[in-house]
Formats: structure tokens, C-alpha cells, sequence
């Protein structure tokens, strides 16, 4: 298993309302894709801004691939984005670990 991780500060006072617009997109487009197995969005405020850590699990890299397009170390961005998120806090690219369960 793979977990891929994305991190992002949104624009002061934005972060409710990016929640909602990511339900609606990367949200959304993860479920719909083949190997994805969950995702943990973790959030804290700091300041008048909303910090997000997307941690992504799935089955292995040819689904993240399937998800992210032939660069998988890329991070995706919707169009809207820009509304949420200032150029400058937008990370270019996320990490990939595999995943060990010592259950």
C-alpha cells in the first residue's frame, strides 16, 4: 500500500469553504478511482488560516498513476484552486511512502 501526501495553507478565513470544494473535487475523483483504498484530511487553524494535510492510501503506485497522471510526484490542482490557495503556498509536489501495517 501507498500513502501519498499533500500539504497546503489556505488564504486567511478560507478554510470551511475549501472543505466543501474538496468534497467536490479531489475528494470525489479519489473515490472514483481504481486502487483507492481511504484518505485521512487532517486540518488545523494557524491563525486566520487553515493548514491541510491530505494523507491518501491506495493500493499501490500504478493507482496513484491513475489518479495523478504519468508524474505522480506532482501535485494535482484543480482550476479553482487559486481561490483557496496564495501561488506561494501551494506545493508543487507531494510525497509517497509505502505502508507497513504491523497490526
Amino acid at each position: 500500500m501507498i500513502a501519498r501526501i499533500w500539504q497546503g495553507r489556505t488564504r486567511p478565513g478560507m478554510g470551511e469553504a475549501y472543505m466543501s470544494y474538496l468534497k467536490q473535487t479531489g475528494l470525489k475523483e479519489y473515490k472514483a478511482t481504481e486502487g483507492f483504498q481511504d484518505v485521512l484530511v487532517l486540518t488545523r487553524e494557524v491563525g486566520d488560516e487553515t493548514e491541510y494535510v491530505l494523507v491518501t492510501l491506495w493500493e499501490s503506485m500504478d493507482a496513484v498513476r491513475r489518479f495523478a497522471g504519468p508524474d505522480p510526484e506532482r501535485a494535482v490542482y484543480y482550476p479553482k484552486d487559486d481561490r483557496y490557495f496564495p501561488q506561494e503556498q501551494r506545493a508543487p509536489h507531494v510525497l509517497h511512502y509505502e505502508v507497513h501495517n504491523n497490526r
